[in-house]
């Protein structure tokens, strides 16, 4: 068994290119995989421990099925406040390949899928992109979007907050395939953003609760999910990564038309179908990338790390 940790992934300097790849590659065998909903446990306030099995199998050999399990927790006042793990088993023996300390793994999956859903469900000739929430998944997305699309100029609106705007705009200060600008208020963002990308992990509001303020032909992507419930109504059409994480939605049922990103992508279902449409995409994270990510890095780096040996019986075991 391996330990992973965060600096081993960061040296093998996988691009952003590569991250949107493995994301498609893991909605193409979605179908075949086993992907129950996470479940998450609230110690108190918004703090939570989520859990996300999934069994992947890559190929036509039984020799690429695996089982992973990523556990990702949220508490205040913890440093960093986000954090998160992840095992991955070889789903014919059973034998524990490798633990993950997996926040690179959860930030560039991230990052790629909400750019996937921005490539997919924009209109045409979209513009202004307009982000709030400018942690690492803010990051990775835009990474993402950029390395993607080198040679589309992408206008980005940042809504002020803190010092962090002035953080964002210098690590992207050698990209020539965006401009920045700062918006004050969501509403002045919302208003003139084409797409908007929403990554603040704790909401316990509406972000913007008149609906009027967002443009014809717009795409919201909450990335964490929360704070866009009134666009479920109002929206001509409802996207997400997988159904079983959001049919306790509480407006699911009210969804004017709702299909997954998958059978979009696989043309099992239709996306925008016009420049008019307003359109909302809800990223919840599904174990499925995490996993197919994971499996992506452990043989690029199962050599290079030592084994720690996990002493097991062999002959059956009696209390």
């Amino acid at each position: 068994m391996k330990i992973i940790s965060n600096s081993d992934i960061k040296k093998l300097g996988i691009s952003a290119r590569t991250c949107v790849e493995w994301v498609k590659e893991s909605f193409s065998i979605k179908e075949k995989s086993i992907l129950p909903p996470k479940v998450s446990v609230h110690p108190q306030q918004l703090d939570f421990f989520t859990t996300m099995p999934c069994f992947i199998n890559s190929g036509d050999s039984e020799k690429e099925q695996y089982f992973g399990c990523k556990i990702v927790h949220r508490l205040k006042g913890s440093i960093p406040s986000l954090g998160s793990d992840l095992l991955l088993y070889n789903a014919v023996s059973g034998e524990l390949l490798a633990l993950f300390d997996s926040d690179w793994i959860t930030a560039m999956r991230t990052g790629a899928v909400a750019t996937l859903a921005a490539q997919t469900f924009r209109k045409t000739n979209c513009e202004y992109y307009g982000m709030l929430g400018l942690g690492n998944t803010a990051r990775a997305t835009l990474l993402c979007i950029l390395e993607t699309e080198p040679n589309i100029k992408h206008l980005v609106k940042l809504l002020k907050y803190k010092n962090q705007t002035d953080l964002f705009i210098e690590r992207f200060i050698n990209y020539d395939n965006v401009e920045f600008s700062v918006s004050d208020t969501i509403e002045e963002l919302v208003s003139s953003s084409d797409v908007i990308i929403s990554c603040i992990t704790e909401a316990d509001h509406l972000i913007c609760p008149n609906d009027q303020m967002f443009q014809k032909g717009c795409l919201v992507i909450p990335v964490h999910t929360r704070g866009f419930q009134n666009c479920d109504l109002s929206f001509d059409k409802v996207f997400a990564d997988d159904t079983g994480h959001v049919q306790e939605f509480k407006y699911f049922d009210r969804f004017k038309y709702y299909a997954e990103i998958y059978d979009v992508l696989a043309r099992k279902s239709i996306g925008r179908e016009s420049d008019e449409e307003r359109i909302i995409s809800y990223n919840v994270g599904l174990g499925l990338h995490d996993v197919v990510f994971a499996t992506k890095l452990f043989p690029l780096l199962k050599n290079s790390i030592p084994d720690i040996v996990i002493k097991r019986e062999l002959d059956k075991f009696w209390i």
